[in-house]
């Protein structure tokens, strides 16, 4: 389910009222794969519900490059929140997602395993309600990156 940004501090708030441990991660999840799948799964056993900040198309620009993304931001939201581990999803465009976690205050913020308490922003806004972070590793060889860049090779062969 979509949730607009203005709405998902008090939709959030109905949750924890309702006992619910409200889990948190974000991403750009471009071309939806294998890895993705794994990584949320995960990301959903550390509470009762996950909430998905999906990168806004000029977010995702800004961050990966002109080229991306290669589907556009309303199309990912609607494939990940079909998936059984996310529960909802918000759009956020901002650089990082410091601002979306102060409204949503997860009791639990995951990211992946390529980042660190020192390197991850948000974790100290997470830290500073008492909510923690968990790390999830990453699935070897499984990346939108690497997709595209098949793709591109396959296509050069032709």
């Amino acid at each position: 389910m979509l949730i607009d940004q203005s709405d998902i501090a008090a939709f959030c708030e109905i949750l924890r009222k309702g006992g619910k441990k409200i889990v948190f991660t974000n991403g750009c999840f471009d071309i939806l794969h294998a890895g993705h799948v794994t990584y949320l799964e995960k990301a959903r056993s550390f509470g009762d519900c996950l909430v998905l900040g999906l990168n806004t198309d000029a977010s995702v620009r800004s961050i990966k490059g002109p080229s991306r993304p290669i589907n556009h931001e309303l199309d990912r939201a609607k494939v990940v929140g079909a998936l059984k581990a996310v529960d909802y999803v918000v759009l956020f465009g901002e650089p990082t997602a410091e601002a979306l976690i102060a409204k949503v205050k997860p009791d639990v913020y995951v990211k992946g395993g390529d980042y660190t308490l020192d390197t991850l922003p948000e974790a100290k806004i997470v830290q500073s309600y008492g909510g923690t972070v968990e790390f999830v590793r990453m699935v070897e060889g499984r990346s939108t990156t690497g997709i595209i860049e098949k793709i591109r090779a396959e296509g050069a062969d032709t």
